[in-house]
């Protein structure tokens, strides 16, 4: 996606970790290991790697990008999946980046200066409150 649309085009949100702490309980397989092991007496383990637990329909990863970069983007993500286990599906979002505003709503707010911007996302400015926070 980089080689395609540039390194400041698009925003990545991975959104699971690996927390699952994968574990493997070695076992021998030449002559005379019956002697050498206990079989499952103390079968703990040793740490084998970390996995992401995902339950079906949770979101894996979300990009926001510029509309010109939509093609590019879809199509990156399409070849991501091919990485990952079990069947993806690709949604593109009717909201405004990471925020929980659709597109013409965001569009309305930030014309009337009725937005509070926060980095990744923006809040609506509420008209209640103490009277210095107020924007009129």
């Amino acid at each position: 996606m980089t080689t395609n649309c540039g390194k400041d085009t698009f925003h990545m949100r991975i959104r699971v970790h690996p927390f699952h702490v994968l574990r493997i309980n070695k076992m021998l397989s030449c002559a005379g290991a019956d002697r050498l092991q206990s079989g499952m007496r103390g079968a703990f383990g040793k740490p084998f790697g970390k996995v992401a637990r995902v339950d079906i329909g949770q979101v894996v990863l979300s990009v926001r990008a510029k509309d010109a970069v939509k093609g590019h983007v879809i199509e990156a993500i399409r070849r991501a999946t091919f990485k990952f286990p079990g069947r993806m599906k690709i949604f593109v979002s009717k909201k405004w980046g990471f925020t929980d505003m659709f597109r013409d709503e965001y569009l309305k707010l930030k014309e009337a200066g009725e937005l509070k911007d926060e980095g990744v996302h923006a809040k609506k400015i509420k008209k209640h409150g103490p009277l210095g926070t107020v924007v009129v």
